[in-house]
């Protein structure tokens, strides 16, 4: 997948690669495993590329469509944009609008008396948003246990480092505080997260979700990782193919091979 999101990002001479690479793990482990009827919306868009691999991996986006990624006339522009895909609802990218729509939509699953969930993927910047707490306190107030909300904390976010910005917004404790049920997982253990969402699926307690991530931006490529400046920079031809290699090495060489 990794793989996939650097070749797009190569291919179209296009920004925007160290968010995907912070959150492909969240996606591999919420949309691999999600259930027929179930909703998933990526609240932070600026990560469009790891969801397009996915759903592409996932036969909902063909190859000819997948092989258009950022080109005039696209339905794959640089922001989820709901054209013909039905696992792109909301077009996404303004951010703190995310977690409006998921939980809108878990209400309007109760509403119909249906048991899906609704899932939201945030960045941690995202929760500077004064319309993320509005409609958290929202999913509160209404009892919305369908609703899972998954943060990718990985630290960064437009402007600096988000304890530099306005503080640790997406700390665990604000979230339990308000009245979510709330874990603390490794982003990038693919396990780990799968099964803190199945134990959350099964609380039935009246309690919104959210499972906290610590994640890395840039994640798998050295001279990406924790670097601001690549959510913004394209690669150059050498950095592309030196990602390329470094991926390579990293996920399939012989010290990995038991992995």
């Amino acid at each position: 997948m990794r793989k996939q999101i650097l070749g797009l990002h190569n291919k179209a001479h296009s920004g925007h690669i160290g968010c995907s690479l912070s959150c492909i793990d969240l996606l591999i482990s919420i949309l691999h495993d999600r259930k027929e009827g179930d909703r998933f919306i990526l609240s932070k868009g600026h990560a469009a590329s790891a969801l397009y691999t996915i759903l592409h991996e996932l036969g909902d986006i063909s190859d000819a469509a997948y092989a258009t990624f950022y080109e005039n006339g696209t339905q794959l522009p640089a922001h989820p944009a709901p054209r013909t895909f039905a696992s792109i609802p909301f077009a996404t990218g303004s951010l703190g609008h995310g977690l409006p729509l998921a939980t809108g939509t878990a209400k309007g699953f109760k509403l119909l008396n249906q048991s899906h969930i609704s899932y939201v993927l945030m960045s941690d910047g995202e929760t500077n948003e004064g319309t993320t707490w509005e409609a958290a306190h929202f999913a509160v107030s209404h009892k919305l246990d369908n609703l899972i909300v998954f943060v990718d904390k990985n630290g960064l976010q437009g402007f600096g480092e988000t304890s530099d910005v306005l503080g640790n917004t997406a700390d665990i404790g604000l979230w339990e505080k308000i009245g979510f049920e709330a874990v603390e997982v490794d982003g990038h253990d693919i396990a780990s997260i799968v099964a803190a969402k199945h134990a959350l699926m099964t609380h039935k307690d009246g309690r919104p979700k959210v499972i906290v991530a610590r994640t890395v931006k840039g994640k798998g490529v050295s001279y990406m990782e924790n670097q601001l400046a690549w959510h913004y920079l394209p690669m150059t031809e050498t950095q592309y193919m030196d990602a390329m290699a470094e991926i390579e090495q990293r996920y399939f060489g012989e010290e990995d091979s038991n992995k």
